[in-house]
């Protein structure tokens, strides 16, 4: 639910950009040089220079606008560098994140008394927490930076829009510590837990209403990496009023904005069920169910999945989340070329289709066929969420006719099923729909045999040759000519109709001589004579041979 990877690919090569974007005409020296000692492979030149670089930021925390110019200029350096992940063990090893962290806040005045703008305000330090945030991509370095004391100064950096007005340069740092904490933070409960404890949260939450679009988006990333599995970290963003604004973003027409407000709720909501009614009663159904109709697939995704949560177990969610629209995009999605869109969707289906009412409605929407299809999906969990939907869709007799008609039995049969879950829940599917075909479901089965074309009128002669009880064998397949529907696909040159025609015609013989066995009539008894003793050894009778108890006499 998380899916981290793709926050932090997110807020990384935005960054990147951004950066690019404002670089100074005086950064193009030293970007040169850059490349220069990249492309020779110089290891100990970019030692060197991580070095100097980092001996410059040691000795220039100050508010003077030449220590601040070099410190910024420095810091780009280190930042250039850590962009080529082959370097970032060569910049933690120098020692830059003890002098990176110190560049996280603004140097006291240069005379005592003296009040102003500091030299590139808010420069430096978004340089850095940018730069940490690039070696906190790696996990082994994550403990190391917080350690050295970045959290608190992170914090800090996203309390400063209370007291500095708006500009470019706030925005931009606000941003940067966001990134810098969703780094840190990722898969690291520990870290997760001390960004609360430092007050990080209610920053993070103000913060969603910011002007800048941005930093927004940061904030959001940064709540929804710190709800992943940390139930105080949940409990807290709910209780700083959270949802409504969450809510609002996730009818912003910018995809990025709704991406990450579904990506929180889902967060939040993950074995939560007190926050998911929380989430509930805040409103957030409706446009949740409005994002899978979303140009964001990861949007969508994000939705689906939250859907399928939402009605886990509440059996009136699920009716709800059904009645207002949420099956015809959903169906849609399942035909995605996106294999993470389809199992996303097969799982909200399949947790809808656990409901008797919406059971048939699916169905009636086109969801059988492709769902029959992702039965032939490599990937495991697609397989087994469209199994598992399909189970639920088994479960109400108006759908067994469709079933069996679109050749659904035999694809149950078939298909080659990764994992023994699914192997399980396709078993209790032919299992549920061989316990339907009785009364008016035969009925409506046999009726199709005699009007529909020849192709549906032998799949369910397939099908009921698999799952019909003995009981009705002579309706069906004398009465109704269903055995002459399966000889025809004995006779086809088609290999697969010949095995399914095999198929049926074993089971059908199989059944039927067992039937024949229960219903033959017992054997006679053995007559038995007792002969008296003047019979037994009489000479006068000596040409006739009594057989008494097996033995010749």
């Amino acid at each position: 639910m998380e899916n981290l990877k793709r926050n932090e690919h997110s807020s990384i090569s935005g960054s990147k950009r951004s950066l690019k974007r404002k670089l100074d005409e005086d950064f193009e020296e030293d970007r040169l040089r850059i490349v220069s000692l990249s492309s020779d492979d110089a290891h100990q030149d970019i030692i060197r220079e991580v070095r100097s670089q980092v001996q410059i930021l040691g000795a220039s925390f100050s508010s003077s606008e030449p220590d601040r110019a070099a410190s910024k200029r420095a810091i780009h350096i280190l930042s250039e560098l850590a962009k080529n992940e082959d370097i970032v063990n060569v910049i933690v090893d120098c020692g830059a994140v003890p002098a990176l962290v110190q560049h996280l806040q603004p140097p006291s005045p240069t005379r005592d008394g003296e009040a102003g703008p500091i030299p590139h305000e808010h420069e430096v330090e978004k340089g850095s927490a940018f730069t940490l945030g690039m070696l906190a991509i790696k996990p082994e370095h994550q403990q190391l930076i917080v350690n050295a004391g970045a959290v608190p100064h992170l914090v800090s950096i996203l309390k400063r829009h209370k007291d500095s007005p708006n500009s470019r340069a706030l925005n931009g740092v606000i941003r940067r510590a966001a990134d810098a904490i969703t780094n840190l933070a990722h898969e690291n409960s520990c870290i997760k837990t001390r960004v609360r404890v430092e007050g990080g949260i209610p920053p993070l939450v103000e913060l969603l209403v910011f002007a800048d679009a941005k930093v927004q988006r940061a904030a959001a990333c940064a709540l929804r990496t710190l709800a992943f599995k940390n139930d105080e970290n949940k409990n807290q963003i709910v209780e700083c009023n959270a949802l409504p604004t969450l809510i609002l973003m996730l009818r912003s027409e910018d995809s990025a904005i709704h991406y990450e407000a579904v990506g929180v709720i889902g967060n939040l909501v993950h074995s939560s069920p007190n926050i998911k009614k929380d989430v509930l009663a805040a409103g957030a159904l409706q446009p949740v169910i409005g994002l899978l109709s979303s140009s964001c697939s990861e949007s969508q995704r994000e939705a689906a999945l939250l859907l399928g949560q939402f009605a886990a177990t509440d059996s009136d969610c699920k009716v709800h989340i059904v009645q207002r629209g949420a099956v015809p995009p959903l169906i849609e999605m399942l035909r995605s070329s996106d294999s993470q869109l389809r199992e996303m969707s097969a799982f909200a289906l399949g947790r809808l289709a656990q409901d008797t009412h919406n059971q048939a409605g699916i169905a009636h929407s086109g969801g059988i066929l492709p769902l029959l299809r992702l039965l032939d999906s490599k990937n495991g969990n697609l397989q087994h969420n469209a199994a598992f939907a399909l189970y639920g869709l088994a479960d109400n007799e108006d759908n067994v006719a469709d079933l069996i008609k679109v050749g659904g039995v035999q694809k149950l049969q078939d298909g080659e099923f990764i994992v023994q879950p699914t192997r399980d829940c396709v078993a209790k599917t032919l299992k549920r729909l061989e316990e339907k075909i009785h009364g008016r479901v035969l009925s409506y089965l046999l009726y199709l045999m005699r009007v529909e074309d020849n192709v549906v009128q032998r799949r369910v002669a397939l099908g009921l040759a698999h799952l019909s009880s003995p009981e009705d064998h002579k309706t069906i397949f004398l009465d109704n000519n269903g055995l002459e529907l399966i000889l025809e696909l004995l006779e086809s040159t088609i290999v697969k109709h010949q095995r399914d025609a095999s198929a049926a015609l074993c089971k059908l013989a199989n059944e039927a001589s067992s039937l024949s066995h229960i219903d033959a009539a017992p054997p006679s008894p053995v007559s038995q004579v007792y002969l008296g003793d003047q019979y037994v050894n009489n000479p006068t009778l000596s040409d006739v041979i009594f057989l008494v108890e097996g033995y010749n006499h």
